[in-house]
């Protein structure tokens, strides 16, 4: 439950509770693989991850949310103040805002480097004006921002065995592999907000541009060229899952069951993807409930094996796990449907 969540993080003003509180909603109500993993953390860790999901996924809703009828230009002029309010917060030590208040109290209490933030907020800038990238290069420019980030901003949270920058390049990639895993899944849906974030060199070397996913979008019909590209952006996407992988044993051992549960998830959406004969411009590949059941009932056994033994008939510690004082160092969406409960 939320309060246990917040009580175990040791935080107690009610306006910091009640911010803290919207972020998990945010997540529970749009993160679904997100949150089911995040549910596999210690509950001290967990107000932490919320509040920098829900900062992001605010800040995203800004420029994607296709039931608002807001032109460019009020996006644009939202994103700013919303970017305003962060730089204010971030300089205070407060927001008025929920979602930028938790955001600004965990950056504090973890370490977490503000450029992180600011890199985030100029992808998502960019994606009120840039429609294409040219080359996986190029891209890499955009995903800096919009995914390695927020690998790094994780990466205090979840701690390590290792100095941080040891693991930095790791969370870095993991956090590239989930996004570019969204961009795949999401083709249609982008290519209906006018992006296509497959690189245009890719696409070009499979005889595919912008014009055949336009009409294969319309048409409901696969075209064997872009099942092909699509098979390619996919191959790319699992060798950044295999770099990112040796990254999971240097987190502390307790936040492990959370990373490999997230990384069997996102990595079963490729599966779904390439089951459902990659036919992504026209349907959402989802893993199915079972195969999630079976993924979170293994990190909750992973999770329990984790967690420090209490001698019996000790009482469950109240004291939050703090980590000491830390130096500096796309999109998820829907409800979980199994494993909401607390972990113990």
């Amino acid at each position: 439950m939320t309060a246990r969540e917040l009580d175990a993080a040791a935080i107690h003003d009610p306006a910091l509770r009640a911010a803290y509180a919207t972020c998990r909603s945010l997540n529970a109500r749009h993160g679904r693989t997100y949150f089911l993993a995040t549910r596999l953390l210690p509950a001290d860790r967990r107000p932490a991850v919320h509040a920098l999901y829900g900062f992001a996924r605010r800040a995203d809703d800004i420029v994607d949310d296709l039931t608002a009828d807001a032109g460019p230009d009020e996006r644009a002029r939202a994103l700013l103040a919303f970017e305003l309010r962060l730089a204010e917060g971030l300089t205070h030590g407060t927001a008025d805002e929920p979602v930028i208040r938790a955001l600004v109290h965990t950056a504090s209490v973890y370490g977490i480097d503000h450029r992180h933030f600011t890199d985030f907020m100029a992808s998502m800038r960019s994606d009120l004006t840039v429609t294409g990238y040219a080359s996986w290069k190029e891209l890499g420019g955009y995903t800096h921002g919009s995914a390695a980030v927020i690998g790094l901003q994780m990466l205090p949270v979840l701690g390590t065995v290792v100095p941080r920058e040891e693991a930095a390049s790791y969370a870095a990639d993991l956090g590239v592999a989930f996004q570019l895993t969204n961009f795949l899944r999401d083709v249609g849906e982008d290519l209906d907000r006018g992006r296509v974030y497959l690189p245009a060199d890719l696409l070009a070397a499979h005889g595919v541009d912008r014009e055949l996913l336009l009409h294969s979008r319309a048409s409901g019909r696969n075209d064997p060229r872009v099942t092909a590209a699509l098979k390619a952006a996919a191959a790319h996407t699992r060798e950044i899952y295999r770099r990112a992988l040796p990254g999971i044993a240097l987190l502390a051992p307790e936040s492990r069951p959370c990373i490999r549960t997230a990384f069997v998830l996102y990595g079963g959406i490729l599966d779904a993807i390439e089951a459902d004969g990659y036919a992504v411009l026209h349907r959402r590949a989802v893993v199915s409930r079972a195969r999630r059941a079976t993924v979170a009932l293994d990190g909750l056994v992973r999770a329990l094996a984790a967690r420090p033994a209490r001698p019996t008939g000790a009482p469950r510690p109240t004291a939050p796990r703090r980590p000491l004082p830390a130096g500096p160092p796309h999109r998820t969406r829907a409800t979980a449907d199994t494993a909401h409960e607390d972990v113990a």
